[in-house]
């Protein structure tokens, strides 16, 4: 099988060294591989810069979506009701989710291109004064645009809510200080910005709140409170757990402390992100996002003309080595560009050559 650069959100390209992680079996009993889980709880708290009196972090099986679903289920009570704040396909799916747990809600959607209006959320709060819980996607990859979470957690505290952040796509190659920002339950998963590979996802959630999530939840094995209860024990996950993807989770948390922790990883996102872009600028392809709203994480493009033919231009780049991914937008032909995982600025180099090249070569037969 050909190896390929993943310029995708996750799964992304992962380093030797985390894959090899995976050549060994491991037992979930044994007092060595739960010492592992113990030891990625408390390094994911020193990454979202909280302490252990306040906080704690919960693994969960399954996509990050299950850690999304968790979280809701869990901490969303019958008398409750959350506002969900959605401009991307990932707000329509917690709103998806409100929909089949059946817990009470109030969406607000604002377009794709666009941040949401935190005076709008306001008034929303100021209005209806059954809202509990707040929710929002920080980095939304169906565009690549990033939320302003500091904003909202200012609100949030104002009208003391219990706040809800996806950060799937953003934790680990973002800086976010959650205890500063006062977030109740910071979501995220394996195989994002900390470079791992898929099987789990995580929480990093607010003591005082999660205490409060007993008995609420509407799922065995989504519950909350009770995985963290078992996994505060002795490390031991309730239901069997991904065992090679825990052990590859823990080496890349290694390799993400030996690059310089999540600033320097940031750098290189944002050195990444800003290359690529201005490097297809330069051949006609518009990221559909403006910069000031763009995140490093993933860039939306906008076909470049009417003879773009995404599937040639998929095929032509992957033959070349490289994954992209389709657009996930309805009303504009778009495809998109990751730049997380393990590529450097001569990856991204490569990789607006060999665009350079199809657009020569392809589009106006030079």
């Amino acid at each position: 099988m050909k190896d390929y650069k993943l310029l995708t959100p996750g799964p992304l390209t992962t380093t030797k060294s985390v894959k090899e992680e995976m050549l060994f079996d491991r037992c979930t009993w044994d007092d060595d591989y739960k010492c592992i889980t113990q030891k990625i709880r408390k390094q994911l708290l020193e990454i979202g810069q909280v302490s252990e009196e306040k906080y704690t972090a919960v693994l969960m099986q399954g996509s990050g979506s299950f850690a999304v679903e968790s979280v809701v289920t869990s901490a969303i009570a019958k008398d409750d009701k959350c506002l969900i704040i959605s401009n991307g396909a990932y707000g329509e799916r917690i709103i998806e989710m409100a929909k089949k747990i059946g817990f009470s809600y109030v969406a607000y959607k604002e377009n794709y291109n666009m941040y949401p209006d935190m005076d709008k959320v306001r008034e929303i709060l100021k209005e209806d004064k059954e809202i509990t819980h707040i929710a929002m996607v920080h980095c939304e990859t169906t565009t690549g645009i990033l939320n302003p979470i500091e904003e909202l957690a200012v609100i949030s505290k104002e009208f003391g809510k219990t706040l809800i952040i996806d950060a799937m796509s953003s934790f680990g190659g973002i800086p976010i200080n959650i205890e500063e920002l006062n977030i109740d339950f910071l979501i995220s998963s394996a195989n994002k910005c900390i470079q791992g590979v898929p099987g789990f996802g995580f929480i990093i959630a607010k003591k005082e709140t999660l205490m409060k999530c007993e008995g609420v939840s509407r799922s065995l094995s989504l519950d909350l409170y009770d995985q963290w209860k078992g996994m505060d024990k002795d490390g031991k996950w309730r239901f069997t757990s991904p065992t090679h993807v825990v052990a590859a989770f823990s080496k890349a948390i290694d390799e993400l402390l030996e690059e310089g922790g999540v600033e320097a990883r940031y750098n290189r996102y944002k050195s990444n992100n800003e290359l690529l872009r201005k490097r297809l600028l330069d051949l006609g392809i518009k990221s559909y996002i403006e910069n000031s709203k763009q995140s490093p994480i993933i860039t939306t493009f906008t076909y470049p003309n009417d003879k773009f033919k995404f599937q040639d231009f998929y095929s032509y780049v992957k033959n070349l080595g490289f994954v992209i991914y389709p657009g996930k937008l309805t009303d504009v032909d778009t495809f998109r560009i990751g730049n997380i995982g393990e590529i450097y600025e001569e990856d991204i180099e490569k990789l607006c050559d060999i665009i350079g090249s199809y657009v020569k070569e392809v589009m106006y037969n030079e």
